[in-house]
This record gives structure tokens, C-alpha cells and sequence, in this order.
């Protein structure tokens, strides 16, 4: 019998929630840099799926994963330092495949943070290709300036919105309109609101957040249509955003952004975001 046991998470586990959060203590401890476990993503019902391990009755690794467009499998992982290089990983990975592949997805993306040498070359000895690096931002200054003169409205997105709003992602983001819209119906949940920005009577951008909890939105998929871009239109929209969630009392606003992309990043400093982390992503298959 393997000295390790793999189990599901139960979303609302105390134990296991507790065991996790000590397991990220420790891995701070022993590699002075912060393994997220995404607890907020795992923890909540209809969250992310988890794995995970047990030797000797202790968490030793976790894998978590979320299907974002129908085929792909987003995951992150962490294994307890004292416990790496000894197939951890790889039983979790290949449990996890398993569980997705009656949800139809074939390829793979790995989250790797920047200062974790070991997750880069396990990425890399599993066939993943570099796909992109990412900034992760929050929100650390709430008194940033206004806009002055605000052109723009948002406005709740409604189902007569979903053609404009695949349109405008795969135009500004170069994507499919077909990839655009199953990526849409596939993260149409609760948790997730569509904001379209609007001037002059028309729909001109979008913008959308993830409500993790009661405290916690992260934002995602902001797109000015090209048309409209280099207008500052975009601060308009963020400044008009995070004004909105401030008021509906989220104290933990965040985002992503490429950290080749100088010119947004300057837009979320504008607005009061700072980065805190840097992550590599690895797209592979199966």
C-alpha cells in the first residue's frame, strides 16, 4: 500500500481547510516565498475541484484546477519542500487528469510562481511550453485621483449583451469569436458579473469580476473595442469599477495582468493597484 492517500476536498471541511492553511505556513517557512493554495477559490461551494495528499496523516500537496474554456484545465499546485522530488506531484496530476477528462479537457495549463525554480522544471520536464508571465496585482491605494470629466456608464450586462460582449473580447484580445463564446457560456456562474461600459448611447467596452467571497473580487477580461481604444476610455471604466466595489464594501480587489503589457500596467497603478507576485504559465497536454 502507498504511504500516500489522495483524497477529494470537502469544500467546507474545517480540517482540511486548517490542514491547508498550515501547509502554506510551512512551505513560507521553509522556501521564504508564499505558495498560494487559492483557499478562497477551494473553499466555497461550486469552487474550484481540489486534491489532496497524506503521508502519515499529515498534508503533504495539493492540486487544484478549473475548467475556463471547455477544454483547458487551469491548475495550481504546492508540495510541502521536505516532500518534492518524490512522485507527489505526479499522483496528484495524474488523479486530477482523470477527474477532468469526463469534462472533455485535453490540454493544460500549469501556474508557476517566478521564484519557485523546482515548480519551473517540473513544468518543463512534463512537456509544457511557456505560454505567458503574469503580474498578480491588488488594490493597495484607495485615494487615487478621479477622472474628472466622466464619459462613460456601466451597466450590468444582460442576455441581448452577450453577442456585443463576445465581440468586443475577440476583437481586443485577438481570440476566436467561436473560442470567445463557449469560454463566455462557460463562465457564465453566479459568481461572476459582466459589466459593458457605455458612451453616447453605445457599448463601447466591458469589464468583469469574479466575487470569490463577501470581501474578495478579482478582476478580468477588461477590453476597450479597438475602435475606442487610446481615448483613456479604460481608466474611465477601472476607476468607475473599483469606485463600485469599494462601495459594496470589497476590502480585497484584484487582477492579472501580462508583464509585458507596460501600458496596462500602468493603467492599474494609475488607479492604485501595485504589484504583489509574478507567475509563469505553462500550456501542456495529455
Amino acid at each position: 500500500m502507498s504511504a500516500y492517500q489522495i483524497v477529494p476536498m470537502i469544500y467546507d471541511s474545517k480540517e482540511q481547510i486548517h490542514s491547508i492553511i498550515l501547509l502554506e505556513q510551512q512551505c513560507k517557512q521553509l522556501d521564504s516565498i508564499h505558495l498560494k493554495a487559492d483557499l478562497d477559490h477551494i473553499s466555497k461551494k461550486d469552487g474550484d475541484h481540489a486534491l489532496l495528499c497524506y503521508r502519515e496523516g499529515k498534508l503533504v500537496g495539493l492540486l487544484s484546477w478549473y475548467p475556463s474554456d471547455g477544454v483547458t484545465g487551469n491548475i495550481n499546485a504546492i508540495v510541502h519542500p521536505h516532500n518534492r522530488r518524490k512522485g507527489v506531484f505526479r499522483r496528484l496530476l495524474m488523479r486530477a487528469i482523470e477527474d477532468m477528462k469526463p469534462h472533455g479537457i485535453n490540454r493544460l495549463s500549469y501556474r508557476v510562481p517566478q521564484s519557485l525554480p523546482s515548480g519551473l522544471r517540473t513544468a518543463q520536464s512534463l512537456g509544457a511550453v511557456h505560454d505567458r508571465s503574469e503580474y498578480s496585482m491588488q488594490l493597495v491605494n484607495t485615494s487615487f485621483p478621479g477622472v474628472g470629466r466622466v464619459e462613460l456608464t456601466l451597466s450590468t450586462a444582460e442576455a441581448q449583451d452577450f453577442e456585443f460582449m463576445v465581440t468586443c473580447s475577440a476583437l481586443a484580445f485577438g481570440d476566436s469569436e467561436e473560442w470567445t463564446r463557449d469560454y463566455f457560456t462557460q463562465t457564465a456562474e453566479p459568481s461572476r458579473v459582466t459589466y459593458v461600459a457605455w458612451k453616447d448611447g453605445l457599448p463601447v467596452g466591458l469589464i468583469r469580476i469574479n466575487s470569490i467571497n463577501e470581501t474578495t473580487a478579482f478582476i478580468h477580461n477588461f477590453c476597450i473595442l479597438p475602435a475606442y481604444q487610446g481615448q483613456k476610455l479604460g481608466r474611465q471604466v477601472l476607476t468607475l469599477l473599483v469606485e463600485l466595489l469599494l462601495k459594496q464594501n470589497y476590502t480585497d480587489i484584484r487582477l492579472s495582468v501580462v508583464t509585458e503589457n507596460e501600458r496596462a500596467l500602468n493603467l492599474y497603478r494609475s488607479v492604485g493597484f501595485e504589484v504583489n507576485s509574478e507567475y509563469q504559465y505553462f500550456i501542456g497536454s495529455f
